[in-house]
């Protein structure tokens, strides 16, 4: 399951003309829909056999009794971001106006919040203005200068990136800060464990064949040149930029390590967002990435 304009699909075209599905002998159908949210009840409702999510949300599913594994996809994270000659740190970011994609318990929210406690003597939701809602909207909001930053997700602000403005924090520098070395990345393939021996032999194909790809979009920017109409740049600077931050996104393999950090952000996680992000009974379940 994909979605429409997601970046799973840079990934997917690239194999595809790479022919590495064929090498790999796996046959990959896409089912693209509209919706994070779609794409889990595809994958709930057993319509799909994987999708990209977060890892919390693949762990609540087991606590509800789902055998739900997960394989990282992508470390980028997203980054506050500033006009230049306007909010230069963290701790300027006390007293003005923060865009934030998504809502009040975004993962990233919640995570520079905990970062931020420090540099502004306590809790950004309270000591700044948030202002919650879609990273496109935003992106415009900052532009017309109604707010004074915005902390949004990796391909929005490789965009505002081309159009000038500043990395004030990168999500991934936050992360490493709150002590989750190496940073575990929050988005990755989630499936089931309980498939037929056939389907579980296609993934571990696919597994392989995603690798490649995201070899082959490390190394070669020919392969980018193929997918700039996906990408929808407006500029070449945009382009570049997007495709910049893609790389620096692709994940090293998950270890034991990563694990840990990862149980770190859970715990932060869980303080700041409580039972309406993680769910009254969930706790840190490290077979998820078995």
């Amino acid at each position: 399951g994909t979605l429409k304009f997601g970046s799973v699909n840079w990934v997917l075209d690239t194999v595809a003309a790479e022919g590495l599905d064929v090498k790999e002998g796996v046959g990959i159908q896409r089912v693209e829909v509209a919706a994070n949210q779609a794409l889990t009840v595809a994958l709930l409702a057993g319509d799909v056999d994987l999708v990209v999510s977060d890892w919390l949300w693949a762990m609540r599913q087991r606590e509800e009794g789902e055998t739900f594994l997960f394989a990282p996809y992508s470390s980028a994270l997203g980054a506050v971001m500033a006009p230049a000659g306007g909010v230069g740190t963290v701790s300027d970011l006390k007293g003005r106006r923060i865009g934030v994609a998504g809502s009040a318990l975004d993962k990233s929210w919640l995570l520079l919040r905990a970062h931020a406690r420090e540099a502004v003597g306590g809790d950004l939701a309270n000591l700044a203005e948030p202002v919650y809602g879609a990273p496109p909207l935003l992106s415009e909001q900052i532009r017309l200068g109604r707010i004074d930053a915005v902390l949004t997700y990796w391909n929005f602000a490789a965009r505002l990136d081309a159009a000038g403005l500043r990395r004030v924090g990168d999500m991934a520098e936050v992360v490493a800060a709150l002590g989750a070395r190496p940073a575990p990345p929050l988005v990755g393939f989630v499936r089931r464990a309980t498939l037929p021996e056939t389907k579980a032999v296609a993934l571990a194909r696919f597994f392989r064949v995603v690798a490649a790809a995201n070899t082959v979009l490390a190394r070669e920017d020919s392969a980018w040149e193929r997918l700039r109409p996906a990408m929808q740049a407006r500029t070449e600077a945009e382009f570049t930029r997007l495709r910049d931050y893609f790389r620096a996104g692709i994940p090293a393999a998950w270890d034991e390590r990563h694990t840990r950090a990862a149980e770190r952000l859970f715990g932060i996680l869980r303080e700041l967002g409580g039972a309406a992000l993680v769910g009254e009974r969930t706790r840190f379940d490290a077979a998820l990435f078995s």
